[in-house]
């Protein structure tokens, strides 16, 4: 049996009569709206056959499925992440048994660097497509015939309907988010200002560590897959500051309160 459908069995076990039918995956500094789900079912990583342990300070690296904004949620405190050491493929398994436990719809965040002064951090963008700057692919290797295609077409890697969905719930509650076009770096550096300046020229908005290889996956096996970024810092060389972590998280949680109201008026227009 293959590592994803071991995660799956042991999560169906766990899960009793509960039926989610979207995923979420938080990224960093983004953790505390799983706090505010309703009846929650938590289940650390490592207690679940296949998934890895998330490393990285802020991302507390459990699964929590309840309800939210209404609906029935399966989500991911913490994500995996390339620079953590994992091999690419293992980057298929939450997706894929978040998938075979009913979850056919996927919202990604992400803690995001912007590359452009009027995108300041505490803005939210909203991704609209994206460039793997990496040279990785989480399905290279042997096709799971039964998950998904061989060639998996990405042209609207981000489905439009719940990116009009999204913008339309966010002007009801007036909220500016932006659209754009998100890189992925692997980290764990963060960027130099002339590689900031030569993401622009490829026409990317904001740049971050994460996020692509899970929309490839959700994509491959045939979920509909949204994103939303937090902007938490400008690129290298465009305020004069040092990049950090630590500012990675606390402007994560100063944009977490309007993302995280954001995702549940957005569940809640769910039908």
């Amino acid at each position: 049996m293959k590592a994803y459908q071991l995660s799956a069995d042991y999560l169906r076990s766990k899960m009793g009569q509960r039926k989610p039918e979207i995923a979420i995956i938080l990224g960093s500094g983004l953790g505390a709206l799983a706090d505010s789900i309703e009846d929650p079912l938590t289940i650390p990583y490592y207690d679940i056959p296949g998934f890895p342990s998330s490393t990285v300070h802020g991302h507390k690296g459990q699964l929590v499925i309840g309800r939210l904004g209404n609906q029935e949620v399966a989500c991911m405190q913490g994500r995996f992440h390339i620079y953590e050491g994992i091999e690419p493929e293992v980057l298929q398994i939450p997706l894929r048994a978040l998938k075979l436990i009913g979850c056919e719809r996927v919202l990604l965040t992400n803690a995001a660097g912007s590359l452009h002064q009027e995108m300041g951090p505490g803005s939210l963008m909203l991704i609209e497509d994206h460039i793997n700057f990496t040279g990785i692919n989480p399905l290279t290797g042997m096709n799971d015939d039964a998950i998904g295609p061989r060639f998996q077409d990405l042209t609207q890697a981000y489905d439009i309907n719940m990116r009009n969905s999204i913008q339309e719930v966010a002007a009801s509650m007036d909220i500016h988010l932006h659209n754009g076009v998100y890189l992925w770096a692997i980290g764990p550096t963060f960027e130099t200002p002339a590689e900031i300046n030569m993401f622009r020229i490829l026409g990317a908005d904001a740049v971050g560590m994460s996020t692509v290889p899970e929309t490839i996956v959700a994509r491959h096996c045939g979920m509909q897959v949204a994103a939303i970024s937090s902007i938490t810092n400008l690129g290298a060389g465009m305020s004069g500051n040092s990049l950090s972590h630590e500012e990675t998280l606390d402007e994560g949680q100063k944009a977490a309160q309007l993302l995280g109201d954001l995702i549940v008026k957005w569940l809640e227009s769910q039908v």
